[in-house]
């Protein structure tokens, strides 16, 4: 029985085939659903569980090297959410595209984590390396 670390079975097991230059999406509670795509709903309620808080969960399992998120999470969220979140993702390079464009990546990700994020486009791809 795991009793440390990710315990969600399917949380881990996404993240068990994600591989190198692989795209892992962590998103929003109002991110679209893609049916091509597997998502794992760890939302339970508002904020509950964060995006930072997968995010640091799923770079303690794995290594990325490129994130992506969209150019609109900057002109809708404050100052200090915007360091929170460079914060959590100190170290991995991250550019900042249209929310347009940055939706085209999903499709080509290995999975979706959705979340009860509630900041306005804090969605993320994560790039393994």
């Amino acid at each position: 029985m795991l009793n440390s670390g990710i315990l969600n079975p399917r949380v881990l097991s996404l993240l068990a085939r994600v591989r190198h230059t692989n795209a892992l999406v962590i998103a929003d509670r109002g991110f679209p659903f893609w049916p091509m795509l597997e998502m794992v709903d760890i939302s339970l309620v508002d904020d509950v569980p964060t995006v930072l808080q997968v995010l640091a969960a799923v770079r303690a399992n794995g290594s990325y090297n490129q994130a992506y998120m969209a150019r609109e999470f900057k002109k809708n969220n404050s100052a200090a959410t915007q360091v929170r979140f460079a914060s959590g993702l100190a170290g991995i390079p991250t550019i900042f595209e249209p929310h347009v464009q940055f939706k085209k990546r999903v499709p080509n990700a290995i999975g979706l984590i959705r979340t009860g994020e509630t900041i306005q486009y804090a969605n993320m791809i994560l790039i393994s390396g």
